[in-house]
């Protein structure tokens, strides 16, 4: 039963980890296991170094154990938050559990005497609150460590209040991850980025400038200058007893305000009229507290609107048709009636009505059914359909009751960039505007570079101005989140506002005539309650554009269950971001990491927390023909051999002794990827590594040959964590040479490099549009079906590094078949388009075709007749379409042989 149950685990938990971690659970794909926990390199008990971030599973289960490992005491709500935010949650969403099971230790609250942290009980309220949005609510608690009894008690509290839904206490400080928290994240996302396309590297990071690297020194300093974070005593965290938990306004007065001259305009009184039945007809509405809604007083406009402008809109309801359809031509997609004067006052003054339930804690949160829209209204101006600017105004409002600059973060979901609302607060760091909206460069409505990225306000608002302009039609609930999750959520609890304004345009949504977008109601609903967890749960949702009737009223009732407690429904993405809203994301992040300290993750090789290392495996598509070796690229693009010499130029020129620094010829065995001639006549490809004691251990890379039994049986780190100095392999046993480094005065790490360098300038050159497809195809090529990565830190030379790891066994193996009577010819041209370049043969019915790099004629073949299991005609290596992997097993032999006989004239050497 346990491959159907898709079960997410979460480890707070700081002792426990990893120490008699199951293979099961390693090894299977349907369990995704994620472990936060006190590492410190290894000295923090168990000292295993299968706690690391390099321990990613093996098999099918790679990409599926997730271990961020803290590297020092102290760490806060701020620093789990990141976690959950940038690793856990992403990956989550990609992996879509059924159920979520929480080993929940609460040793990492401050006070506790074994963990030595400084979580709070509102921070695990967060965590919980951020894990109640996956598998549908269906989430467990099973209580783990935890040796402070009054922090344990408190913990267990805040966890339970969340369950129950209520609201998370606000968190006491900003919330900013230190350097060695973000170091660890970045880490472990560079361990999972080749297993989860949510984490798909161009849209997170970009090689930094030197500009952002002196922000990266200033963060630093920033730190310095702050001192160590000391704790205090826990705080006393209050919940709020409501009767009401959510508050709607609306009134059908403002369906008055209509079209004179266009009775399917888009902007139609039907709109809030089919959102209310809809909310009735559901249910939703009988249960949140109805208030009246009211027209906005005149002082309330004013905090927002010229007193010309105000009074100028008044004139309009005494004015006849002609003169109005006069005036409504002064503006930009603006029509004016008699009633729209009024209705504009009571959309208003209904946000406001809403702000004073919330802040009162008359009701916790709400929604405001409001038309004509207002984030389009500027200062002095009628704007696309908009002529008060509700959100503003519901904004001002609230200050004013608060007697002081309250923050607030406006969150501005409609399709359109809110050029008014931007406008109002550009110079206002009280108020923190994120505008998520179709731009296309500038041509999408409302038109120009008001919307760009590079908008950020000015003056003292700098910053506090955040657009992310899409670029294109069809973004969809992947997107959205995938911005929620890499920025919009860390600026947000960076910022720790106190309220939460959103306007809540809802023509991104599936359908809309005027959006182009894909966003689901199930996706409001997410994104939603992951705001939820902000300014103590007080968030106002207010009513925008949207002009499909029935998009918004269902995507208006998902976020008002939301609002209400209702767990968010299952999220069903079909497919990851799309590669240019990732684009977009980036852009944003990197115009803004100067300024928002929560989006600025250390590079792994700069920083000493990184303390192991090791090669991240990651498949690609190969050529269908060998290239020379000038034509060879790496990871990015083509290096030309002038990059050697650079690499090598720049490397330290200090001679050492051979008491410094040995060296030894590293042998890499092509296995997978090299081709069977090769392999017969026993091809190496020598690489002088350096060796360095380094800490009492000592560090030395090899790779040995790659027989299929010999393979590991799981993806690890290479650290050093003894003072003993490892065995190499005995197939490199007596193999040391003697004097000094070739390449005298280089370290471990800049050897590595350097080797590694020299390894991928063998390798050929790769699809980028593929990259990551790992096929049927792999075979037959040389090096390049595969991209080796690397971080650097201390190294155990006694694990062994592999290209491909196949399956042992699979399930498919039965569709086998015996070999024809007429024997294996491996030279056979492709049945269908008479190619000799690179075959496979059909273990089934044993027909010839290409690979899917050649013309693709054995897929086809495949997803015609469903025949699983090929055999390479270049490397003799076994594909199964439906694990999507290699396999080698001995069922397969006696195939392999016939094929190995055919090819060379003998027998696979120690066949059995």
């Amino acid at each position: 039963m346990a491959q159907w149950l898709r079960a997410l685990a979460d480890l707070p938990e700081l002792l426990s980890s990893l120490v008699n971690p199951s293979t099961f659970v390693f090894s299977a794909s349907s369990v995704l296991y994620f472990s936060i926990h006190r590492y410190e390199h290894g000295r923090f008990w168990p000292h295993l170094k299968a706690s690391n971030w390099s321990t990613i599973g093996f098999g099918q289960g790679q990409g599926y154990t997730i271990n961020v490992p803290w590297n020092q005491a102290g760490m806060r709500d701020a620093d789990y938050i990141a976690a959950f935010l940038h690793i856990l949650l992403p990956v989550a969403s990609e992996f879509q559990p059924q159920l979520v099971l929480v080993a929940a230790g609460f040793d990492a609250l401050h006070g506790d005497p074994k963990g030595e942290m400084a979580a709070t009980p509102a921070g695990f309220a967060h965590l919980t609150h951020l894990l109640m949005g996956l598998a549908g609510g269906k989430l467990i608690l099973s209580l783990e460590g935890g040796y402070n009894l009054r922090a344990l008690a408190k913990g267990v509290s805040a966890s339970l209040h969340t369950l129950l839904g209520d609201p998370c206490p606000m968190l006491e400080s900003c919330v900013v991850p230190c350097a060695s928290a973000q170091t660890s994240i970045y880490c472990t996302l560079e361990a999972l980025e080749p297993f989860w396309e949510v984490l798909e590297r161009s849209g997170r990071w970009r090689v930094e400038t030197q500009e952002e690297d002196e922000v990266e020194e200033a963060m630093l300093e920033e730190e310095e200058e702050e001192g160590g974070w000391e704790a205090t005593a826990l705080p006393m965290d209050t919940w709020p007893l409501l009767q009401n938990r959510t508050g709607l306004v609306y009134d059908e007065k403002m369906m008055s305000h209509c079209n004179l001259w266009d009775n399917h305009h888009p902007e139609t009184p039907q709109r809030i009229l089919r959102i209310m039945c809809h909310l009735e007809e559901v249910g939703l509405a009988a249960r949140c507290l109805i208030l009246p809604a009211r027209p906005a007083l005149d002082s309330e406009l004013l905090t927002c609107h010229s007193a010309e402008y105000v009074e100028h809109l008044r004139t309009t309801e005494k004015m006849k048709t002609r003169d109005l359809h006069r005036e409504g031509a002064n503006f930009d997609s603006i029509y004016i009636c008699p009633s729209t004067f009024a209705c504009a006052k009571l959309a208003t003054g209904a946000a406001c009505r809403l702000v004073e339930a919330v802040l009162s804690g008359e009701v916790l949160n709400g929604i405001a059914v409001v038309r004509p829209p207002g984030h389009h209204a500027e200062p002095n101006a009628a704007c696309g359909f908009c002529f008060f600017n509700s959100v503003a105004v519901a904004a001002r409002h609230a200050q004013i009751i608060a007697g002081r600059a309250l923050r607030i973060l406006i969150v501005d979901w409609d399709v359109h960039h809110g050029n008014g609302t931007q406008h109002i607060f550009e110079d206002d760091p009280s108020v923190l505007y994120v505008s998520l909206h179709r731009y296309d460069r500038g041509t999408f409505f409302p038109m120009g570079d008001e919307g760009a990225s590079s908008q950020v306000g000015r003056d003292a608002g700098i910053g506090f101005t955040v657009n992310v302009p899409w670029n294109g039609p069809r973004m969809g609930d992947a997107d959205y989140l995938a911005a929620w999750h890499r920025l919009v959520l860390p600026i947000a609890y960076e910022f720790n506002p106190e309220l939460v304004l959103i306007s809540a345009g809802f023509d991104a949504a599936q359908g809309d005539p005027l959006g182009g977008c894909q966003v689901t109601p199930e996706g409001y609903a997410h994104l939603t309650h992951l705001l939820m967890g902000l300014a103590g749960g007080r968030i106002i949702l207010i009513l925008e554009g949207g002009y499909n009737l029935a998009s918004i009223s269902e995507s208006m009732a998902a976020c008002t269950h939301s609002l209400l407690g209702d767990p968010p429904p299952q999220l069903t993405l079909l497919r990851p971001p799309q590669s240019g809203a990732l684009v977009s994301i980036s852009e944003v992040i990197q115009v803004h990491r100067k300024y928002w300290r929560s989006l600025r993750l250390m590079k792994m090789e700069d920083k000493e927390e990184c303390s192991s290392s090791r090669l991240v495996i990651k498949k690609l598509p190969p050529t269908a023909s060998p290239v020379s070796a000038k034509e060879m690229t790496t990871l990015k693009g083509k290096v030309p051999e002038e990059s050697v010499r650079k690499t090598i130029a720049a490397l330290p020129g200090k001679e050492s002794t051979v008491g410094q620094a040995k060296s030894k010829p590293a042998k890499a065995v092509l296995a997978q990827g090299q081709s069977s001639e090769q392999a017969a006549k026993g091809t190496t490809l020598d690489l002088a590594t350096s060796k360095e004691t380094v800490g009492g251990a000592t560090t030395d890379l090899w790779a040995s040959a790659a027989a299929p039994e010999n393979f590991p049986n799981q993806t690890t780190s290479v650290e050093a964590l003894g003072e003993t100095e490892p065995t190499p392999p005995a197939s490199h046993t007596n193999k040391q040479t003697t004097g000094a480094s070739p390449l005298q005065g280089v370290s471990a790490q800049q050897s590595l490099q350097l080797g590694i360098h020299l390894l991928l300038l063998c390798l050929q050159e790769a699809h980028d549009s593929e990259e990551g497809l790992l096929g049927e195809a792999a075979g037959g090529q040389d090096m390049n079906s595969l991209m080796l990565t690397q971080g650097f830190g201390d190294f155990n030379t006694q694990d062994v590094f592999y290209a491909v790891t196949p399956l042992s066994w699979c399930p498919h193996l039965m569709a086998v078949c015996p070999i024809p009577a007429a024997g294996l010819d491996v030279s056979q041209p492709c049945k269908t388009c008479g190619t000799v370049q690179e075959n496979w043969v059909c273990l089934t019915c044993y027909q010839v075709y290409c690979s899917r790099y050649v013309n693709a004629h054995m897929v086809c073949h495949n997803e015609a007749s469903e025949h699983p299991l090929v055999l390479s005609c270049v490397d003799l290596s076994t594909w199964c379409y439906v694990c999507q992997a290699y396999v080698h097993h001995e069922d397969l032999q006696d195939v392999k042989n016939a094929a190995h006989q055919n090819k060379f004239g003998e027998d696979i050497p120690h066949s059995h």
